[in-house]
């Protein structure tokens, strides 16, 4: 698995997930549980991850939709 995003926004988390479900790429989204244990206060970014074999496709589809690619502060 290969992370494509990494954000603490959650509207961004979701549009990233609605992408990828439209362009039917399986995903996972790493680290949503921790935000039980920080309170929802939103300091630990959740990780977008896509099979190695459809990462590249994946970052094209989220640069097509304007999504920062991943190393970029959100």
């Amino acid at each position: 698995m290969r992370e494509v995003v990494r954000a603490n926004d959650p509207a961004l988390i979701s549009a990233v997930e609605a992408l990828l479900l439209e362009a039917e790429i399986p995903y996972q989204i790493a680290d949503q549980n921790i935000s039980i244990l920080e309170g929802g206060i939103g300091a630990f970014p959740r990780r977008v991850l896509v099979d190695d074999s459809r990462e590249e496709e994946a970052r094209q589809l989220l640069v097509d939709a304007g999504i920062p690619p991943k190393g970029m502060r959100l």
